[in-house]
């Protein structure tokens, strides 16, 4: 299990290692080596999802290690508090970045391995501070460092914790 630390409050993570070992390794890892200390929540979509883990207050975008090859395929879904790798176009770019759902979001599980199939991968669920997520997607948001949805006063992950 994994605490995030948000000036909102607690976010309790239950980690599948099982059904998404690449990708719970990769997380664990960084939350080990600290990286997702005083980053922020920078997207933001009520009705949608809330991602972080890839810049710190002010938008300023972290370095990150390799992508890592897309577990999407493990059987879990994008369900509401499920947490799911964030990565671009290509379906194996996930490095860093995750997101947490807040309503369930069919269209982005994995329904077949091409890149309109590919999907998300979820590698656990929020088990503690559902109510900070809610707290989280309904904060206001605007445009910042050419990117939208970012929430004008900065949601920051204080520190994260593996317990």
């Amino acid at each position: 299990m994994v605490r995030l630390h948000t000036n909102l409050g607690v976010i309790g993570l239950e980690l599948d290692a099982a059904r998404a070992p690449l990708t719970v390794r990769n997380f664990l890892d960084y939350v080990e080596s600290g990286f997702y200390s005083n980053t922020v929540f920078h997207r933001v979509i009520d009705g949608f999802m809330v991602q972080g883990g890839g810049f710190e207050p002010g938008m300023r975008q972290k370095p990150t290690r390799a992508s890592i090859n897309n577990e999407a395929a493990n059987g879990l879904k994008n369900d509401r508090y499920t947490i799911a790798m964030a990565r671009t176009s290509e379906p194996h770019s996930a490095s860093s970045q995750f997101f947490i759902n807040v309503k369930d979001n069919n269209f982005l599980n994995h329904t077949r391995p091409n890149a309109e199939g590919w999907g998300y991968c979820v590698f656990g669920k929020v088990v503690e501070g559902q109510d900070v997520v809610d707290k989280i997607r309904k904060v206001k948001t605007g445009r910042r460092g050419g990117h939208d949805d970012v929430p004008v006063e900065d949601v920051l992950i204080e520190r994260a914790d593996v317990i």
